[in-house]
């Protein structure tokens, strides 16, 4: 499989970016929630991938043999692991939307003429 080329990397950034700027705007909750959805999924989510990308990123780069073998190169890649548990950990951001789309949802049944 070709690898990613970075322009399409940076796009997926730009795109990142334009949306944390539409989120500035303050659009309807229910919207953003949406938009936001897909990437706190607690199995496909920007934290697991992230995590996954820094783990094979450290992976890739202890296992090449043109990398270094001294003492400046190990806590590097030890670096890479601990953001990558750290990402991972974020994987339950998830919890936080339901809680919020529960809100919306009690706040739009208890306001007055619904039913």
């Amino acid at each position: 499989m070709p690898g990613p080329h970075p322009d399409t990397i940076r796009t997926l950034t730009e795109t990142l970016s334009d949306l944390a700027h539409y989120l500035r705007e303050s659009p309807d909750p229910v919207e953003a929630l949406a938009l936001v959805e897909p990437l706190l999924d607690e199995y496909t989510g920007l934290p697991v991938q992230l995590a996954d990308i820094l783990r094979a990123l450290a992976r890739a780069v202890q296992d090449h043999s043109d990398t270094p073998r001294n003492s400046q190169a190990k806590p590097l890649i030890t670096e890479l692991r601990t953001a990558a548990w750290e990402q991972t950990d974020q994987h339950t951001l998830h919890y936080i939307l339901d809680d919020l789309r529960d809100l919306y949802s009690s706040a739009a049944a208890s306001e007055p003429g619904c039913r």
